[in-house]
Parts: C-alpha cells; sequence; structure tokens
C-alpha cells in the first residue's frame, strides 16, 4: 500500500493518509477522511483516486472549479507513481510507498531515562504559548475522527505541529499475545517530505509500556555509529527517540513514539538539566497522551453501554451509571410483571423456506426485534429467548408503579405491529402471528445462574403463569391474555382510548391447582371496530351466565357477539360439547389438557 501527503502553505496544514488497495476515494472539501479543508480552491468533490497495482489512477471529477496540475501541466486524468506528486489550488499532493517496520536492530542508547507524570508536571514549558495553541486543537481533533484511524492521522499531525524538534511521530500498538508482531505501527507522519522512512525501536517501545512511563533514548551524535544505530533515525540524522504509553484502554495498548535530533550538530548528549533537553517534549506528550486515554476509556464505555443496550433499558443504564453493578444485579424479590410473546406461524414458514434457511432467520430475528423493541422502548428488561419466543419484564432494577400498563402497553404495540405487516403479502413479516401471556407478582430478579454461566433474567411462578398464558393464546384464539391480577390493575391504569379488555373464561391448564380467569387485552374500538363495547358487554354477561351453570342464557348472549369473533368459540364449542347443559357439580371452571 501507499501514502498520500497532502501538504498546504501552512505547516499544520498537512496530512499523512494510506490508500486502499483498488478502491476509489474521492479527495476533496466535502469528504469527512480525505477531506482538505483549509484550500477553498479545492472544490467538495474534486478529484477520484484508486490505487491498484503500484500505481495511482487519478481522474478530475466534472465538478471540480479547478484544474489538477501535474508537472506544471493540467491533467484531466494521469497515473502516477511512488515519488510523483500532483497540486490543487494551494496543496501539493506527494505519492509515497515507505515501509515502516519496528526494528529489533537498533543499537542500544547512550543514554536511557524514565520520566513519570508527576516528575513531569513540575516541568514549565518556555513556549507555553505554542504548546497551548497544539493543545487546544485537541477537542477537535476527538471529536472529528469518527474512527480509530482517523484519530491516529490527527493525532500524529498534532504532535508534529507541537514539537518542533521531532522529526517523526508514529502510533503504536503492543500486543503481548502476538509472538510474531508484538509491536506495529498504526500510523507514522514526517516533517519533511521526502526523505527514508523510520524503524522504531521495539525495545524502546516496549519498555515505555511495561513500565507505564515515558522512556527516552539518546544516541551520540557523534561519529562511528554502527550500521544498527543508524536504523533509528531519518537519513541518519537523528539521535534522540521517546515513547510515551496511552494508560488504560485494553489491549492492544497504545503508544506514542517520536524520533528527533538536537539542535546543533556535533553537540555533547545533553542531561536533563540542560536548556537543550527533551522534558518540555515529553510534558507535551505525556498531555496528548492523557487526552487520547480519557478518549479510548469513554469510547470503550460506550461500546459497553452500547452492548447493553440490546438487553437493558434506558432506565436500566441509568442504574448502572450511578450504582454499583453488583448491587443493581444483585438478585432480589420483588413484585414484576411478566410478559411472554411468542411468534406463531415459524413452523409453517420454516418448511416453505426449508432451503433458503438464513432468509428464514433473517425474518425471525427482525421479528424477535420487533418484541425487543418495544420492551426496551417502555423501559422493560428483556429477560430471554427462548426459541423463537421473547421475554420481558418491568418492575426491576428500579420499582415502577405502572409497570402493568407498560407491559400492556408494548402488547398491544407488538400486535399492531405484526397485524400492519400482514396487510402486504410482499412484508418481511407476512405470514407470522404472535401470542402474548403477561402476568404480575413476585418474582426473583436479577444475576441468576450458575459459577459457569449467568444471565439477568426472572425467576418465580409468576414466570411459569406468563408462559402459560401465552400458549392458552392458542387455545382461546386470541393474541394477548392476562392474569387477573394484570388486569384488574390495566383496567385502572389504562384509559379505554389506550385499551380494553374482556374476561374470557376460569380455566384450570394442565399441572396447575388453582384456576385462573383469563382476560384478553384488546386495542381500543377505533383501531379494532369488530368487537363494539356493547359486544364486550354481552360476551361477559354470557360468561357470567356460563360460570353459574344458566348456559341457556350464555347461549343467547354469545350469539350477540360477531360471528367473526373467534374467541367465543371456546365457550360455544364447549357448551354444545356438553349438549348446552352443565354436568352435576359444576364449578364454572374449565380443565385444560397438555394437548389442548
Amino acid at each position: 500500500m501507499a501514502d498520500l501527503i497532502a501538504e498546504g502553505v501552512h505547516s499544520k496544514n498537512r496530512w499523512r493518509r494510506t490508500l486502499p488497495e483498488n478502491q476509489p476515494v474521492t479527495l476533496g472539501r466535502s469528504q469527512a477522511q480525505w477531506c482538505v479543508p483549509w484550500d477553498d480552491r479545492i472544490s467538495r468533490q474534486h478529484a477520484e483516486l484508486r490505487w491498484h497495482n503500484g500505481v495511482l489512477h487519478l481522474r478530475r471529477l466534472p465538478s471540480a472549479r479547478n484544474p489538477v496540475f501535474v508537472r506544471g501541466q493540467e491533467v484531466e486524468q494521469i497515473e502516477l507513481r511512488p515519488g510523483e506528486h500532483f497540486v490543487i489550488g494551494q496543496t501539493t499532493f506527494m505519492l509515497a510507498d515507505e515501509q515502516v517496520n519496528v526494528s529489533l536492530d537498533v543499537a542500544p542508547p547512550a543514554e536511557e531515562q524514565t520520566f513519570t507524570a508527576q516528575h513531569l508536571e513540575r516541568v514549565r514549558f518556555r513556549n507555553a504559548e505554542q504548546r497551548l495553541e497544539a493543545l487546544a486543537r485537541m477537542p477537535e481533533v476527538i471529536s472529528g475522527a469518527t474512527t480509530d484511524n482517523e484519530l491516529f492521522v490527527r493525532l500524529v499531525n498534532l504532535l508534529l505541529a507541537g514539537i518542533r524538534r521531532a522529526a517523526a511521530a508514529a502510533v503504536v500498538a503492543v500486543d503481548s499475545r502476538d509472538k510474531d508482531t508484538p509491536v506495529r505501527v498504526l500510523h507514522w507522519d514526517r516533517r519533511l517530505a521526502v526523505g527514508g522512512g523510520i524503524q522504531p525501536s521495539q525495545r524502546l517501545i516496549q519498555e515505555a509500556i511495561r513500565r507505564q512511563s515515558s522512556v527516552l533514548h539518546v544516541w551520540s551524535p557523534n561519529a562511528g555509529r554502527s550500521d544498527a544505530t543508524a536504523a533509528v533515525t531519518l537519513n541518519d540524522a537523528f539521535d534522540w527517540a521517546f515513547c510515551t504509553p496511552i494508560l488504560g484502554g485494553g489491549v492492544p495498548q497504545w503508544g506514542i513514539y517520536v524520533v528527533g535530533r538536537f539542535m546543533g550538530k556535533g553537540s555533547s548528549t545533553p542531561t536533563p538539566s540542560d536548556p537543550g533537553d527533551l522534558r518540555e517534549e515529553l510534558k507535551f506528550t505525556e498531555l496528548v497522551a492523557a487526552f487520547v486515554a480519557s478518549l479510548r476509556e469513554v469510547r470503550s464505555l460506550q461500546r459497553r453501554q452500547a452492548s447493553l443496550t440490546q438487553f437493558f433499558s434506558p432506565q436500566v443504564l441509568d442504574a448502572l451509571a450511578h450504582e454499583d453493578p453488583d448491587m443493581v444485579f444483585r438478585p432480589r424479590e420483588t413484585e414484576v410483571t411478566v410478559l411472554f410473546c411468542d411468534l406463531r406461524g415459524f413452523s409453517a414458514e420454516s418448511e416453505r423456506s426449508a432451503h433458503h434457511l438464513l432468509k428464514l432467520l433473517d425474518r425471525v430475528s427482525d421479528a424477535l426485534g420487533v418484541m425487543t423493541h418495544h420492551i426496551l422502548a417502555n423501559d422493560g428488561v428483556v429477560g430471554d429467548f427462548h426459541g423463537d419466543a421473547a421475554m420481558g419484564f418491568w418492575g426491576w432494577p428500579l420499582p415502577q408503579d405502572d409497570k402493568v400498563a407498560r407491559a400492556c402497553r408494548v402488547a398491544l404495540a407488538i400486535r399492531e405491529a405484526f397485524e400492519s405487516a400482514s396487510q402486504s403479502p410482499d412484508h418481511h413479516l407476512a405470514n407470522f402471528r404472535m401470542g402474548i401471556g403477561i402476568a404480575t407478582g413476585k418474582a426473583v430478579a436479577g444475576k441468576i445462574g450458575t459459577i459457569d454461566q449467568v444471565k439477568v433474567t426472572v425467576f418465580g411462578p409468576v414466570v411459569n403463569l406468563a408462559s402459560r398464558l401465552e400458549g392458552m393464546t392458542k387455545i382461546l384464539r386470541t393474541p394477548i391474555l392476562l392474569d387477573e391480577a394484570t388486569a384488574e390493575m390495566a383496567r385502572k391504569l389504562l384509559d379505554p382510548q389506550e385499551a380494553r379488555f374482556r374476561r374470557l373464561a376460569l380455566v384450570c391448564p394442565a399441572g396447575m391447582d388453582r384456576p385462573v380467569e383469563v382476560t384478553e387485552l384488546l386495542p381500543p374500538v377505533s383501531r379494532f371496530p369488530l368487537l363494539r363495547d356493547e359486544h364486550l358487554v354481552a360476551y361477559e354477561n354470557a360468561l357470567d351466565a356460563f360460570k353459574e351453570g344458566r348456559w341457556s342464557e350464555a347461549n343467547e348472549w354469545l350469539h350477540q357477539v360477531p360471528a367473526q369473533d373467534r374467541a367465543k368459540d371456546f365457550l360455544t364449542v364447549f357448551i354444545a360439547q356438553h349438549d348446552r347443559k352443565a354436568p352435576p357439580n359444576w364449578n364454572g371452571v374449565i380443565p385444560l389438557d397438555r394437548k389442548s
């Protein structure tokens, strides 16, 4: 790969970037990475560049207002090789193909000094204005760097601007896990436009990282250098180098490597007490490294928080930001509302998509994404996934008085999303439906698991009940079911313009001793006009008569409910199966077997 070096009129107007192999890039004033902001004679999109097989292919774009010059001649397109350059406006672009390799062959220094941050704090800048001007650019360097590579480019430019005696600077990475290349150069640049490359000292870099302090190596400028000693220099003209670690940030560890020469060729090796020593340069570099370390830590926290947003709502993340995570995640008993949402139609779709399983997986992932999106958007916690089902809960880690209302809003939003998708046969969620069960009660919530694996979830009978309710939606042929506790609270918390409710039946699921009165959660009449409020009243009157054994009366009430309502079939069929007469010792409870 080759580097393109841009140089404007002023020394600070400069960058060096690596050209990707056989990938076009656009040079101009509006391109994030290949931007030349200092030259108003360069158009927003001025030239297309493509580096391929050792040749740079340049093409002036139609939007370019000013010409491109190569060897004094205007060109529309041309091929350039390393060592050649082109000019646009007041900016020169040099093509360079220089390999920078970390070397173990650098001779031991004549002097080695280690500087701690505490030691450098006592150093005072003689040219403070210049240093402060460079440091004042740090916010711009940080905010404008959207990637690590862009940060390295901006950082090296700032180092060269702030350290006048630096001939070259580099950002390096040390990874002790990599035995083949433990030290890598992430980005480098030099002050001179032409010259040889540099070979940073691996020994110096690793020593600085090991000590977690700046380390300076000084080579004698006198004659008689060995070839190995010369390897640290540019054109054998430099006699010092130092490395400052960027503390923190995990693996690999970063460092700043700077190389240069003392003023006056042939001067003796300076000591820290001499005016010509490098403590000011080291202090400046320490300050820059501290800025970068803070940025890297912030980015690490942002990445961790971004990964947590897949599982936790902003409310939970806020609790984590202000409290000890171990205390937040500690399992404890609390009142929660649990929602189970299962995908319907998956089996049929999997048969139809047997030869396109990856496409089916994408569709299922999108369907689960609808569920989790609404759970998180309503301050819930995504507790678990069970195949093509998702579980969310409310009431932990912070108490939520309106947890029932939040869960119901989520259920209705998921129902609406799937029903809307079903209106378009080409929609990626078409042919999928869902069933949702919601229950409220005591549970243990927090970090639950074994010594080998844990997850943040909720545990207790209420979880099992929510799962059972979700399964009952198949039997009762209705999308959303609530237990009695949830329905009672939801009626108080939700306005009829948000939700409606219909008691469906008193059932006893297989394996459970206590009967459960299940209630259907319905959208408002404006969104679900099939069932008007008088239909819901008629059904509940039928249910009361049914529970009391007055099945003929119940049947009459059920006939006032629209025939398209599939939920009423549950009672209608049960009554018909018993010849419209309540059996002896009837207690109003419908038993459910496992096969239903």
